[in-house]
């Protein structure tokens, strides 16, 4: 049985996308994505060899592709300094948005559906260190943001970026990523969008709790 071209295994995993985005991956099937795409049961095994590869390799597209615009994103921020860097991460931050407005079965997917929900210990070792070098590049661009806001990468001012570009992004589009409109396509619209802007502003202004073992530096008196 031939397998399937590379540009044939995109379009096969945009039905899966699809298919896990609007049921979960509770019901997710081989022989549902058969249906849907009218790709055989047999030519899906034969691309990807199991089940668990698919839905690694489908995780891995969405994230992969989440953070290459992140870096994208932040790369074309122009100038330098405090307030260039506070715009990189409000930029960053809007990639949900944006990737909805690109790609919503991805979007959908990446915000409703926990990764661990759609791998398990069947991932193999490639597809899981592939994984862990994509959550290193994450990290790497939490620290980048993160010395360019305050020329530090310690744990506290890193988990401040992370609130602004994952937690906030999260609260802020979870409700319309998870209730599509009628047409299948998430509405999220721009008061939304400039009302997370805000907020990854206003966390922004106060700066990160002390590296540990040092002690804020005390305000002048008058």
């Amino acid at each position: 049985m031939p397998r399937p071209r590379m540009h044939d295994l995109d379009q096969l995993l945009d039905v899966a996308e699809q298919l896990v985005a609007d049921g979960g991956p509770e019901g997710f099937t081989v022989r549902g994505l058969a249906a849907a795409s009218g790709v055989s049961n047999g030519a899906i095994y034969h691309a990807f060899g199991s089940l668990p590869v698919l839905l690694g390799r489908l995780w891995l597209r969405a994230a992969g592709d989440f953070l290459d615009l992140q870096v994208e994103l932040v790369d074309a921020t122009p100038g330098s300094g405090h307030e260039a860097a506070v715009e990189a991460v409000a930029a960053a931050a809007m990639v949900p948005a944006i990737l909805a407005d690109r790609r919503p079965a991805a979007a959908r997917m990446l915000t409703t559906v926990r990764r661990d929900q759609l791998l398990g210990p069947k991932v193999p070792d490639e597809l899981a260190e592939a994984m862990y070098a994509l959550d290193r590049r994450l990290i790497a661009l939490l620290t980048r943001l993160s010395r360019a806001l305050w020329g530090r990468a310690d744990r506290a001012s890193v988990e401040v970026v992370t609130m602004c570009v994952v937690d906030l992004p999260t609260a802020f589009f979870r409700r319309a990523l998870s209730e599509p409109s009628a047409d299948g396509r998430p509405m999220i619209g721009s008061d939304r969008r400039e009302r997370l802007e805000a907020a990854v502003r206003a966390v922004l202004a106060l700066p990160p709790p002390p590296p540990p073992g040092k002690r804020p530096v005390p305000a002048e008196e008058d």
